[in-house]
């Protein structure tokens, strides 16, 4: 028979072999219950208080989980009337508050931070020349050039600062805390306090409905029932008992409770959980491995040309030192991508924004964009993808006497607490639709509640309709067939054993129901004899929206896999009732791996297979997710508790859903508000179009790059072209203002997960590169070795033919080019067909025709002599607009050729070297985890750099642990209080 999840309480004793009946076997109906293991004694001196760290850290000596209550009262130097006042202030110190710290982010650091990678660095260093290292030949410091970098990249910077800070703002209003207040026991007098002030030794009170506000272990329980299913993944809630531990942010559901507190803050079962994720620095996002890919190839190509132009022009053509240097000035200033990191993180914050309206919450921004890479989402079950919330199965309802099944039901609501309910009560009465009808036509004359000896309620009443009393009982199986002396027979044990071997194959829990009639008016009196008379079929069922949600998520070439702490039994019903597959496996064969002879070769490709996990622990779930990663995938988990933190701060996107525990939220990127998984459809589809817009740019950066160095360098080489830096300073900041718009910009999402083919990127960049560059050679070596446009169109410059290489009006004709049609190329990279087929947003639209207006009334009024250009008639910007609109309308064709080309090829060869690769076993090449170079964590734009060198200097330690050491992380945690103790003895002690 299966095993499946038992309410807590310790098993009736069985009878010995002797007593059974010869021709009679043991029955056993493994519903509910659970063996208990008994209290240990701590292996130490328990007279000398002052222990070793080393010994208290020994699991073999001392756990205060488990040890007798009274060592632990002796441990913790504390008794059942409290601390003093002064003694919990003292330890108040020692032990800090008992909530979870939250890093707050320096907004000048934060601001700064958007200055800090490589792409910035050229362009400070560019800065620097401009002040520095130009002042020669009798020419005073490049002040112009300066202001204007300065001023780039400060605006680039405030921006990409404002958006991260809003979408930042957003996440602090959901950091609750654990539980405002707490009662609490000082100096033998009970008071309500913070919580925050709680400390080891505390006594503490809490009842039904009250949060537990600290770890601590019961040294009084009154029929206490704990839901700590956010905490550990049980379904059920579980009884408690005097000495029993209870974890901190778990919740009452039944009972009163005092209990001597262990562990407080960071120190707690989800607190340790907090503290051991995301608190890497030297961990950064997807996209800034991206960013560091995208930039090394810009910046390889300035420096080749950089390189180049310093031999050509010193070299080769003798450059005086300032004229070189403002060569090389361009080639820095119009090649770096210096928007990039501010449009991409803008393009993000606006589409955190846009998650919100979704009712998610983004708390890492570079987690949009790994969503869209996302192709595997791994799901914890109860909570998540179900209600967490008890429910009896109508369908699978068994009669054994004359009642039907509706008349089982509402027998089991009589038996059942209508106020102060526990989860199975809950669940009865809820199933007769309104409960006023758990007490309806009778009059209460007596009620047993559930304990944990007699293991079933019991209710005696007197049915108004016709006056007779009668009793009805509910509970577990094995106890309620003993009191049916009516229809106890060999055929109703051998149908009862069948129906709850076969609840348990399916995952669901049976809860008996038997009936009896009392003769006469005494309430007390014992009745007739119990008839067992229905089996109910308890189950946590998956939310209305889950079973769909899951199917968009499938469509969307998403997999989806369950991996939960519950039974296997329970987790293949599930999976069956959703539609995800039963092939499920328990969690030790992550241990095992594959059985000798079964289908699987290796463990990953068992992982791979499977539709989902059940038994695991917090060590499993980072596991099967790190193992998910090492073969190649982007990996998305869901969860809600501490004991799903770990695996949340793991996977690339950590997704907390709603009424997660604080340790899930710290531990997540992405933070649901609102019930039901359907938001994740929703914020992969938004994922996947802020994806395509930061790829758009992407390519287009590229190209920028591109064409500038190649152009500008070509020119110098060709024609001793000296472009006047100030006016590529001016390109920049009217392409940097319009391309901000693409973070709002109308596209389409994939329907199948998003990557990032930098290939292909910097295939199409270089493409459209070199046709912008051939479009401005193009238009000098007309304006220069022809008179053209002067015979064509009756236009002239100041100078007579031939045209000087550096005359002003050209050095104007060449920025109006330049700067229309590099902005243009936007159009072209942001679709996928001809780009008038695809409306881009008004934004886009506006503030394009903005940036060329501008454009435009330089070129017309600008005469600026510190720059070297002169305004050009009306004549000349016509005809370079005419000449861009027919340069420009070719662009669509050449992405349509390399498409068909190189592109082609270049899928091609991904796709049979994926096949290759699944054929031999070894993991695609896509990014395995957060982990980073410290290249790489350059680009994350979160201060890493201070981080890492406060670190090393011994300020802002955090505490790290191994995977290995996941499974055990609140015993080893609560022993901290005793060693910190042991150290710091009570001055008032004897």
């Amino acid at each position: 028979m299966s095993n499946v999840e038992k309410e807590p309480g310790p098993q009736a004793p069985s009878p010995s072999p002797q007593d059974a009946e010869p021709e009679k076997r043991k029955r056993e109906y493994k519903d509910f219950g659970h063996e208990e293991e008994g209290p240990t004694r701590a292996l130490v001196d328990m007279d000398t208080i002052e222990l070793k760290a080393e010994d208290l850290y020994d699991k073999e000596k001392v756990d205060l989980e488990t040890i007798v209550i009274d060592d632990v009262f002796k441990l913790l130097q504390c008794d059942e009337n409290g601390l003093s006042e002064e003694e919990a202030l003292r330890r108040l110190e020692l032990f800090g508050p008992n909530k979870l710290e939250v890093d707050e982010q320096n907004a000048f650091l934060q601001f700064l931070s958007f200055m800090w990678n490589p792409l910035s660095w050229v362009m400070e260093a560019a800065a620097l020349v401009a002040i520095v290292l130009s002042n020669g030949q009798g020419q005073p410091p490049d002040w112009p050039d300066f202001v204007g970098i300065v001023l780039l990249l400060f605006i680039n910077s405030a921006i990409g600062f404002y958006e991260e800070r809003n979408a930042g703002n957003a996440v602090k209003a959901l950091m609750d805390s654990l539980a405002p207040k707490a009662k609490v026991k000082r100096a033998g007098n009970w008071s309500e306090i913070e919580s925050a002030t709680l400390v080891p030794g505390d006594m503490i009170s809490f009842k039904i409905g009250d949060i537990v506000p600290a770890d601590c272990r019961l040294t009084e329980a009154i029929n206490v029932s704990i839901d700590q299913a956010a905490l550990t993944g049980e379904s059920l809630p579980q009884s408690k008992k005097n000495g029993d531990q209870c974890f901190s942010g778990s919740t009452c559901k039944q009972g009163e409770a005092e209990g001597v507190v262990i562990s407080t803050g960071s120190n707690t079962f989800f607190g340790r959980a907090a503290s051991l994720v995301g608190q890497d620095d030297d961990t950064t996002g997807h996209l800034q491995k991206i960013l560091a890919q995208i930039g090394s190839f810009c910046l390889i190509t300035i420096g080749i040309f950089v390189l180049a132009e310093i031999f050509c022009l010193y070299a080769g053509f003798r450059y005086g030192y300032r004229r070189g240097l403002d060569n090389i000035l361009v080639l820095l200033i119009g090649g770096i991508p210096i928007a990039m990191p501010t449009v991409l993180s803008v393009t993000l914050a606006v589409g955190a924004q846009q998650l919100a309206k979704y009712k998610a919450i983004v708390t890492r921004i570079t987690a949009i964009e790994e969503l869209a890479g996302v192709t595997i989402l791994c799901s914890d079950k109860t909570g998540t993808l179900t209600t967490n919330k008890l429910t009896i199965d109508r369908n699978t309802i068994q009669t054994y006497g004359p009642f039907s099944a509706e008349d089982v039901i509402l027998l089991a609501a009589y038996a059942s607490r209508t106020e102060n309910q526990d989860a199975i009560d809950a669940s009865v009465v809820q199933a007769i639709g309104d409960p006023t009808r758990a007490r309806a036509g009778i009059k209460l004359l007596d009620f047993k509640p559930f304990n944990p000896v007699d293991k079933r309620t019991e209710i005696t009443y007197r049915q108004e309709a016709t006056g007779k009393l009668k009793r009805v009982t509910k509970g577990m199986t094995g106890i309620i067939i003993e009191l049916c002396t009516r229809n106890k027979t060999e055929e109703i044990e051998n149908r009862l054993e069948k129906d709850v071997e076969e609840y348990a194959t399916r995952g669901l829990r049976a809860l008996a129901v038997a009936f009896e009639e009392v003769d006469g008016d005494d309430f007390e009196a014992e009745g007739n004899g119990f008839e067992l008379i229905g089996l109910l079929a308890i189950y946590d069922p998956p939310r209305d929206d889950t079973k769909q949600t899951i199917d968009d998520a499938v469509a969307l070439g998403v997999r989806v896999k369950m991996v939960t702490g519950d039974q296997l039994a329970i987790a293949k019903e599930t999976g069956r009732r959703l539609g995800l597959g039963d092939h499920m496996y328990p969690a030790k064969v992550l241990k095992d791996g594959p059985a000798p002879g079964s289908k699987h070769a290796s463990l990953d490709e068992m992982i791979m297979d499977a539709d989902g996990f059940a038994g695991v622990f917090p060590e499993h779930k980072y596991e099967i997710v790190k193992r998910l990663q090492g073969l190649g995938h982007l990996c998305a988990m869901t969860g809600d508790g501490a004991n799903d933190a770990p695996a949340l701060s793991r996977a690339n996107v950590g997704i907390a859903v709603e009424g997660a525990t604080d340790a899930a939220r710290g531990a997540a990127d992405i933070v649901l508000t609102e019930p039901g998984l359907s938001t994740i459809v929703h914020a992969i589809r938004q994922s996947r179009v802020i994806f395509q817009r930061m790829r758009n740019y992407s390519i287009y950066a590229c190209a920028v790059t591109i064409r500038i160095v190649v152009c500008f360098a070509i020119l110098a080489f060709t024609y001793k072209f000296d472009f006047p830096p100030f006016m590529i300073l001016i390109i920049a900041l009217l392409n940097d203002g319009t391309i901000m718009t693409l973070s709002v910009d109308r596209v389409l999402p994939s329907m199948t997960p998003d990557s990032w083919d930098l290939a292909e990127i910097f295939s199409y960049a270089v493409a459209y590169g070199i046709y912008l560059t051939a479009s401005t050679i193009a238009l000098v070596c007309i304006i220069k070795e022809t008179t053209f446009f002067q015979d064509s169109f009756g236009v002239s410059l100041d100078t007579d033919f031939p045209i000087a290489s550096n005359d002003p009006q050209l050095h104007m004709v060449i920025y109006l080019q330049v700067a229309i049609i590099s902005q243009a190329l936007i159009f072209v990279t942001r679709s996928h067909s001809f780009f008038f087929m695809e409306r881009p947003s008004s934004a886009l639209m506006i503030a394009f025709c903005i940036a060329q207006l501008i454009s435009s009334i330089i070129a017309a009024y600008g005469d600026w002599g510190f720059t070297k250009i002169k305004a050009i008639s009306g004549g000349w910007i016509g005809i370079v607009w005419v000449w861009n609109i027919v340069w420009f309308i070719p662009l669509d064709w050449i992405k349509f050729a390399m498409k068909a080309t190189v592109i082609k090829r270049l899928r091609q060869r991904h796709e049979a070297k994926a096949v290759q690769d699944a054929a031999t076993g070894v993991p695609m090449t896509r990014t395995q985890s957060r982990a980073a170079s410290i290249h790489e964590s350059l680009y994350s734009n979160r201060v890493s750099f201070i981080k890492r060198a406060a670190r090393k200097v011994g300020f802002g330690q955090k505490i790290s642990m191994k995977p290995e050491e996941l499974q055990r992380f609140s015993s080893i945690q609560a022993q901290r209080v005793g060693a910190t103790l042991a150290r710091n003895p009570s001055r008032t002690a004897a």
